[in-house]
């Protein structure tokens, strides 16, 4: 009879796959996922989806309701604004303003206040002590007016304001991210890598950032929101995305008049786009805090 020893296996894929649970999508809100990937895929696509140039109308055409109401035309789906142009182009032409700003922003933003409260957390002394006090300083300026004011000496131009968010909002990664620094800068490895001459910009890069960059990216989730909001609203008030370049801010503002007397399409569904995508940015952010916070996943 012969004997054979148990053979020990190594489960490799499942515990590769254990380190990515938050990964799987089975979960994901649903509605909020695909409203937000269909404005992205809009955004992508305007050029072939628009049915007709956002920015050229004609006088002949102006205020024309949806095609659904009495003097309505299928040629205009959605109706045309006080110039004659498009209202449906010009929406499909402002997911792209809007996407662009918005993530453009957030990583900008996030990488300025990523590094900056690395740099404060882990360094220390009169760095920390510097940063710290200009991010209070900002953190004390109400962002919405400071954004105007950075928008009114700038100018009004699309990448203007993307300078401008990502200067308002990297405060709120920095803030964050210098307080998880400080207690992982304690942790053991970071002593072994210390032990073993590791430079600081080495330790900062190779093993702080890798522990801190799911906490920046729930940050930028939840901070796409803000950002497309503070885009509109500087676009409403004629400091941001400049005509006639189309933004459903812009586009709000220009309809803001032509609401009492019944021209409702165009306020309403610019205003309607702008609440789809930050109710589904900001869904889809609590979701990817809960993912990949520990705590929350009760590992």
């Amino acid at each position: 009879m012969t004997i054979t020893a148990p053979v020990e296996t190594y489960d490799f894929p499942s515990r590769v796959s254990s380190r990515f649970d938050f990964l799987r999508l089975k979960d994901i809100p649903l509605i909020p996922a695909l409203i937000l990937g269909c404005i992205a895929l809009v955004a992508i696509f305007a050029n072939f989806l628009a049915p007709h140039n956002p920015e050229i109308g004609s006088l002949t055409a102006r205020f024309k309701p949806p095609f659904w109401q009495t003097g309505g035309t299928t040629k205009y789906l959605l109706g045309t604004d006080q110039l004659g142009r498009d209202v449906l182009s010009r929406l499909i032409f402002g997911a792209r303003v809007s996407m662009v700003v918005g993530f453009t922003a957030v990583i900008f933003a996030g990488t300025v206040g990523t590094t900056l409260g690395i740099i404060s957390g882990y360094l220390g002394g009169w760095v920390d002590q510097v940063i710290m006090r200009v991010t209070d300083t900002w953190l004390a300026l109400p962002g919405l007016m400071f954004a105007i004011f950075l928008a009114a000496i700038v100018g009004p131009s699309m990448w203007n304001i993307v300078i401008i968010l990502g200067l308002v909002y990297w405060t709120r990664y920095a803030r964050v991210i210098r307080g998880e620094v400080l207690s992982l800068k304690e942790r053991e490895f970071v002593r072994l890598a210390i032990v073993a001459g590791c430079s600081k910009w080495t330790i900062m890069y190779r093993h702080i950032l890798p522990n801190v960059i799911n906490s920046a990216i729930v940050i930028g989730t939840l901070m796409l929101g803000v950002v497309i909001i503070t885009e509109a609203s500087l676009s409403f008030l004629g400091v941001g995305v400049p005509p006639p370049q189309a933004a459903w801010g812009l586009m709000l503002s220009d309809g803001k008049q032509s609401l009492m007397v019944g021209r409702w399409w165009l306020s309403v569904l610019p205003g309607l786009c702008i609440m789809l995508m930050v109710l589904s940015a900001n869904i889809l952010g609590d979701w990817l805090r809960v993912k990949l916070d520990p705590q929350l996943r009760q590992l």
